[in-house]
């Protein structure tokens, strides 16, 4: 339990956590007073989901990035396990909306976003690091979300966190997305700090 609580606390899992569930709280706080709906609308659903993935990047690297790559621990389980939690994290608060006057939903569709813009997140972590990771999801996601395109099947890949639930396209993007962002993470870790990264995180 003490290893665990070290391991959390070197995240900064506490804040991180925190700062997820009071972006959700404004988010939430925004549909239902702006909007006579219940279901708040794709792009309200993706941009939050952005907003939590972004919030909880931070915990996915240490203050020391050698001392994660030392040890008898197993870090690829840990680290599949970290982004597994953040996966459940996230989608639960999302799925605790459902129980109220403004949904963020479907289901498939946070799941969906969630899985690919955490694997997105992930991948860029191990190629360019943590303090820089959220850069590659944000650009996408605005992206996608302002310049929607037509029915091509390309057009369907480069949007897909916009992509209605029933998107195979979408689907499938987002699995590969996640898949590799898995695999990177978990087996390398996140890319090692610059000197000037270091004070920064």
């Amino acid at each position: 339990m003490k290893g665990l609580r070290l391991y959390l606390r070197s995240r900064r899992a506490p804040a991180a956590t925190g700062s997820a569930a009071g972006i959700l709280v404004v988010m939430w706080v925004l549909w239902e007073s702006s909007s006579n709906s219940p279901e708040a609308g794709l792009q309200m659903v993706v941009l939050t989901i952005l907003l939590l993935v972004a919030a909880l990047t931070m915990t996915l690297s240490g203050p020391d990035d050698e001392l994660d790559r030392t040890g008898a621990l197993p870090w690829p389980a840990l680290r599949a396990l970290h982004l597994s939690t953040a996966l459940v994290l996230i989608g639960g608060q999302l799925l605790i909306t459902q129980l109220t006057g403004a949904r963020f939903g479907p289901t498939s569709l946070a799941l969906r976003d969630i899985a690919g813009l955490l694997g997105l997140t992930a991948a860029s972590a191990a190629v360019i690091g943590t303090a820089k990771a959220w850069f590659v999801p944000l650009g996408w996601t605005l992206a996608a979300v302002l310049f929607p395109q037509g029915d091509s099947l390309l057009g369907r890949v480069l949007t897909w966190q916009a992509q209605e639930p029933s998107s195979r396209a979408a689907a499938v993007t987002a699995t590969l997305l996640a898949l590799t962002g898995l695999l990177a993470y978990a087996m390398t870790g996140p890319a090692r700090k610059a000197p000037g990264d270091a004070t920064t995180q």
